[in-house]
């Protein structure tokens, strides 16, 4: 099936010109094409259309992700809120408490997994220890890369952290610290690549910074809509 995916701005990839009214062809799970929107929608009538307010942009790349998933707890809504409260847990002696078990881990995961893709992210780095976290990730559809990997589009050719900056800390937000929301794209939305994007409620890059991921209305991986706000 033929999918067209459009909205107000469209930003390829880092470098890359916004183009105003783009759009994204997707056949099965990859990109057939990528331009304005009425020219797609003029050579392949009969395809699906989505459309999406905001930005358009590749999907976002999470570093140390087994720092989210293996090392913090996400309370359970509704049933843990009253008593654990609604905020992630994490620390060696808050965990203690909790008495882990791997499938206790598992369902934390899943519940991570799905805030990830809630903030348009497609891949993650980390070394999974926990067999039901790593079956979490796994299922949840998120592309999972070495932690020494730097894949096309995670950041521009050249860039480094502004000085003085400490390393950047595990977030599931994937635009934090960053200078540049380009920053954190996974690769570029292009013929023949993966159909692994997301759309943010947002006037331009430069707004997302101020936004953050939170803002993130839809996440496709392998043209699936994986995410979609409410």
């Amino acid at each position: 099936m033929l999918t067209l995916h459009t909205a107000e701005l469209l930003v390829a990839g880092p470098g890359s010109t916004p183009l105003p009214g783009g759009a994204v062809l997707v056949e099965g799970d990859r990109i057939a094409q990528v331009g304005p929107y009425e020219e797609l929608a003029a050579a392949r009538p009969h395809a699906r259309v989505r459309r999406w307010p905001g930005v358009l942009t590749p999907g976002l790349l999470v570093r140390g992700a087994d720092e989210l998933l293996e090392r913090t707890y996400y309370p359970d809504d509704p049933y843990e809120i009253a008593e654990l409260g609604a905020d992630p847990i994490r620390g060696q002696a808050a965990l203690a408490e909790l008495t882990m078990t791997e499938s206790r881990w598992g369902n934390s995961a899943r519940r991570g997994t799905q805030k990830l893709l809630a903030r348009g992210v497609v891949a993650v780095t980390g070394r999974f220890t926990v067999p039901s976290v790593r079956t979490a990730v796994v299922r949840s559809g998120l592309t999972v890369l070495p932690s020494a990997a730097r894949p096309s589009g995670a950041r521009p050719s050249g860039a480094r952290p502004s000085r003085g900056r400490p390393e950047r800390e595990a977030s599931l937000d994937p635009f934090a610290g960053w200078d540049a929301a380009e920053q954190a794209f996974h690769g570029a939305l292009e013929p023949d690549a993966p159909a692994r994007f997301a759309v943010f409620a947002a006037a331009d890059p430069e707004e997302l910074l101020t936004l953050g991921a939170t803002s993130c209305v839809a996440t496709v991986i392998g043209g699936r809509l994986l995410h979609r706000r409410r």
